[in-house]
């Protein structure tokens, strides 16, 4: 028993580490699928704190899978850790039965699990995490005091700075659809040998204070003006591949004109900036950024700024009415929620030629923007207007 002990130890200290590290690469994405859970729920005032809860979390799943793998406090640890698994379980339940949830983002978007797979995960690591709870006074540290407090320490402190960089200085591996090296064009496109997600519309009523769920083609047989009907849906039977990376990608002009195509087929080098929102725009606002935009200039490329703000970029950057644009810089809209899968920091730079992206860097490495546009050629068949 002690070797089996030994073994699931490191099995779901390894499984937490891993998981609390490959979140910690994108701190922003779980804060958004947080989110995503809470408006199911109705607890958008919660939104404010997904951030925070994130960086805790991070850092307690790697504490924790060190802790177990140690086998330090497990008397402690294995409440905690029983607790979570639970909760976690309880979460990719949900999102399995109701098909609201698409995935759950135990493994971020680096490793993207259905909402089944995601749900057997869970179930089989509580079993372990029983196991270990049972067990939990028979677990002897496997090192002795201070070594065990001294490394758990420096894991908190690793994991902090590594959220900090990556909020910074955007997620050292990049696992989204907008990442260096990806033609956004073609992944606005479903490939041909994707299966299709098996929806079902399904009803939601109340009856006798009991929320009654049950599939369009099959009403329950007493079914009468006592059920009081609360919403419909499509329900996830089978989730396919047919859905493209990326979707509800577009920019338009601050006329309203649907510039998306015209900006991506663009066959010379442009920069994108995504900016999310302005609050820190005297940040990136500097010297930095006025010799970027005079780099563009001589070279005649095109400084596209992508926001969801129409008015405050109007305000900071006014635009010349007839063309939709300034000496410098054209502004175009996109959405919000875009930005933010795009960009995880505020603001991000793009390198483009076509809808390939040659380079992302955030607004900190704006040095590795400029020496990028240094290398590229200039284009000599710019015209300054836009529409």
């Amino acid at each position: 028993m002690k070797k089996s002990l030994i073994v699931i130890r490191w099995i779901v200290g390894l499984l937490f580490i891993f998981s609390g590290l490959i979140k910690a690469n994108d701190p922003l994405g779980l804060s958004y699928k947080m989110q995503e859970f809470f408006e199911v729920w109705g607890l958008q005032n919660l939104n404010a704190y997904t951030l925070a809860f994130a960086l805790v979390m991070n850092v307690f799943e790697v504490l924790a899978g060190v802790a177990v793998i140690i086998g330090w406090r497990m008397r402690l640890f294995s409440w905690l850790l029983l607790l979570l698994i639970i909760f976690f379980t309880f979460l990719t339940g949900y999102a399995y039965i109701t098909g609201n949830i698409k995935t759950c983002g135990c493994f971020g978007d680096c490793i993207p699990l259905t909402p089944l797979v995601s749900f057997i995960k869970d179930i089989v690591l509580l079993i372990l995490i029983i196991i270990l709870f049972v067990n939990r006074k028979n677990i002897q540290p496997a090192i002795m005091t201070p070594v065990p407090q001294v490394l758990l320490l420096l894991c908190i402190i690793g994991v902090v700075l590594f959220q900090n960089y990556v909020l910074d200085y955007l997620p050292v591996k990049d696992c989204l659809p907008y990442k260096k090296g990806s033609n956004i064009i073609e992944s606005m496109h479903v490939l041909k040998s994707a299966a299709p997600t098996i929806r079902k519309l399904t009803f939601e009523y109340r009856k006798n204070d009991k929320i009654i769920e049950f599939p369009s083609d099959s009403f329950p047989s007493d079914f009468d003006s006592t059920y009081e009907f609360i919403k419909r849906y499509d329900k996830v039977i089978k989730q396919g591949t047919d859905e493209a990376p990326i979707v509800d990608f577009t920019l338009q002009s601050i006329s309203g004109t649907d510039t998306t195509l015209s900006v991506l087929n663009r066959p010379n080098y442009y920069v994108m900036l995504f900016v999310n929102d302005f609050s820190n725009y005297r940040e990136w606002h500097n010297k930095d950024f006025e010799e970027l935009l005079n780099k563009l200039k001589a070279k005649n490329l095109p400084l596209f700024i992508v926001t969801s703000d129409r008015n405050k970029a109007l305000e900071l950057f006014p635009q010349d009415a007839a063309h939709g644009n300034n000496a410098k810089v054209t502004i175009l809209i996109c959405d919000g929620i875009v930005i933010k899968t795009a960009a995880r920091v505020n603001p991000t730079y793009f390198i483009m030629q076509l809808a390939n992206i040659k380079g992302k860097y955030s607004y900190k490495n704006i040095d590795k923007v400029i020496n990028q546009i240094n290398t590229v050629p200039e284009n000599k068949d710019y015209a300054d207007s836009e529409n």
